[in-house]
């Protein structure tokens, strides 16, 4: 406080009215005590023809340096100065002046109006800039409304604001486009009438985000009904209108992805066409190697062990080397099964994914030595065959990733079967990942298996998560409502 005092004195000091001021009341001052100091610069019989002695003259000549620096300094400045007059004043009104009554009421009224003026001075000045920053603020309301008012007419995405009774009270042109209504019918129809019933819950859960300290603005897929029934998938955003702190209505945002999401079917339609040529093709390859080449190779290694089983008429290196042969022989046509059962295991659809997922488990605990557990819990029951599939793909795939990249003891297969929902998990004890913020940056980093896994689960509307970190192990999770 001290400090701020100072330096708004420094600044004062420095601007010509102060200086100025002060001369006046030195000057003024001076021709106050004049004729005690000798000299006198007013002619005491004209005063009094004036009606005025020259001692109230002077008196009144203080009131101009308290107006100017009310004036220049506003009302604080008046009073210093007045007060500074006031010194001024009293010693002749009180010791000096021979009416000192008088001489007191006159310095009172010097004092009394000065400041008086001064603060009127002070309150015009105030009007006057409160007109001025009244008229700027509203001229960039102004100034804000029409560029608002251009946005929003110019705006790509449909925007219309609807009060608390659900009546639309604005809307764009972009709105008119997307619900085929004008904006003369829009005026007549509620906000809600525009969207589907399923989507309504949706346009709920967004107005309440507001009174849950969620942040306004979040965007959600709903469908809205056009003016010719019609629908289009929009991508929404509805955020509270304030008045006086208290929510008067809602704006909503509209952005039409129809053609957005007829791509992503036609695509996810493709992708599933490609992935069931591709399963079909390796089931194809993998019963061609087991009813043709396997078989062969089976009777190849009859052929051979009954060859070598006539001991007595061969050599005892030609019998040698004919057991080596059926080793050899035993040796690709298990390669082969292992091989036919990548491509597509018979036990899946056979018996089904728990006896498919146990194979897995066996193979990994025996070809790598990763202890490797199956844990199916809930009403065991077979799937449509090509969610069993996509589960069995996943899992295949997840415990590849284990074996190759985890550097993992232990890993563990969950399958839960639940009243219409089945949910499979693949965890491991393994060195584990930073995962980025966004699961399609693996690509960037190689992990295309991932991906590969969160594509399947699309195909049928599952949900997949990974966790992982760095030193914990990674868990990949896949749930799928049951259609069965």
């Amino acid at each position: 406080m001290r400090y701020l005092l100072l330096s708004q004195l420094t600044r004062n000091i420095r601007r010509p009215g102060f200086w100025l001021t002060l001369a006046l009341l030195v000057l003024i001052t001076l021709l106050h005590y004049g004729q005690d100091l000798g000299f006198s610069l007013f002619h005491a019989p004209i005063m009094a023809d004036l009606g005025l002695d020259r001692h109230a003259f002077e008196r009144i000549l203080y009131l101009a340096p308290i107006v100017l620096a009310g004036f220049i300094f506003s009302w604080r400045g008046a009073f210093v100065t007045s007060l500074i007059a006031l010194a001024g004043m009293l010693p002749r009104a009180i010791f000096v002046s021979p009416h000192p009554l008088d001489a007191l009421l006159e310095t009172g009224a010097v004092f009394t109006v000065g400041n008086a003026v001064s603060i009127s001075f002070a309150s015009l000045r105030r009007e006057r800039e409160y007109r001025v920053r009244l008229e700027v603020a509203q001229q960039e309301q102004r100034l804000f409304e029409e560029k608002y008012r251009e946005l929003f007419e110019s705006a790509n995405d449909a925007i219309w604001i609807h009060n608390l009774a659900g009546n639309i009270v604005v809307a764009n042109k972009a709105c008119t486009a997307l619900t085929g209504y004008s904006l003369k019918e829009l005026s007549t129809i509620k906000s809600q009438n525009l969207f589907t019933k399923s989507s309504l819950d949706d346009i709920d859960h967004l107005k309440d985000l507001p009174f849950k300290n969620k942040v306004p603005g979040h965007l959600s897929e709903v469908k809205i009904i056009k003016k010719d029934k019609s629908e289009a998938h929009v991508q929404l955003s509805t955020n509270p209108v304030f008045s006086n702190g208290q929510i008067v209505g809602f704006q909503h945002i509209a952005r039409d992805i129809t053609e957005q999401k007829r791509m992503q079917a036609n695509l996810r339609f493709y992708l599933h066409q490609i992935t069931r040529a591709q399963e079909e093709e390796r089931k194809r390859i993998a019963r061609a190697i087991h009813d043709e080449s396997v078989q062969s190779l089976a009777s190849l290694t009859h052929k051979i062990e009954a060859l070598a089983a006539k001991k007595a008429r061969l050599p005892g290196d030609t019998v040698q080397y004919l057991e080596g042969l059926c080793a050899e022989t035993k040796g690709i046509m298990n390669g082969l099964r292992r091989f036919s059962h990548g491509l597509r295991p018979g036990v899946l659809d056979q018996v089904g994914l728990g006896s498919a997922l146990e194979l897995l488990a066996e193979e990994l605990n025996g070809e790598q030595n990763i202890s490797t557990s199956l844990e199916i819990s809930g009403p065991e029951r077979r799937l449509e065959p090509e969610e069993e599939l996509a589960l069995f793909r996943i899992a295949q795939e997840a415990l590849s990733n284990i074996r190759r990249h985890s550097r993992a003891k232990k890993a563990e297969v969950k399958l839960l079967f639940t009243d219409r929902k089945v949910k499979l998990t693949i965890s491991d004890n393994g060195r584990g990942f930073q995962l980025p913020e966004v699961l399609g940056d693996l690509a960037n980093e190689g992990k295309l298996g991932l991906l590969g896994m969160q594509e399947r689960t699309s195909l049928f509307n599952g949900k997949f998560s990974v966790r992982s970190a760095v030193g914990k192990g990674t868990t990949v999770a896949v749930e799928v409502s049951d259609k069965v």
